[in-house]
């Protein structure tokens, strides 16, 4: 599905269209994902509701990807625009057109991790925890799945 964005930019969900390579380029570089191994990002993006948006020459310049079974829940993730291609809107672009997709019409509860963009989620009505006792993880270091580079 495709939906038209400011500046004549377009967002797609086709998974064929999502550069992987533009998508491992920036984790790599992000505070959440240094050092991702490509096949692992190609794994992640297999595995979810994805949306890229593409400027008029195809090329992709920004991304998120909603981790979703389509029916309760969504953890929305990996939501990049690439230096190069902000101050249009695309932040809010990507993340309204993901978080307004069809398939998740009926999800109930949609949940992200961030360190420096607390504002613009909560423009969207994400709000902190209001029971954090009652969330857990499980954390493991990068290296002991990946293996050190």
């Amino acid at each position: 599905m495709r939906w038209t964005g400011p500046d004549g930019f377009e967002a797609d969900d086709d998974v064929a269209r999502i550069d992987v390579d533009v998508v491992h380029g920036f984790l790599t570089t992000s505070y959440w994902a240094p050092g991702i191994p490509r096949e692992v990002v190609a794994q992640s993006v297999a595995g979810s509701l994805n949306l890229g948006v593409f400027a008029a020459d195809g090329a992709m310049v920004a991304f998120a990807r909603m981790v979703t079974d389509r029916a309760t829940f969504g953890w929305l993730a990996d939501v990049f625009v690439l230096p190069s291609h902000r101050g249009h809107g695309l932040g809010r672009f990507v993340v309204s057109t993901l978080l307004e997709h069809p398939e998740l019409k009926g999800v109930r509860r949609f949940m992200l991790g961030t360190a420096d963009a607390h504002e613009l989620y909560r423009s969207y009505g994400f709000e902190a925890l209001p029971e954090p006792d009652r969330m857990m993880i499980i954390r493991k270091d990068p290296s002991d799945i990946y293996g050190r580079p």
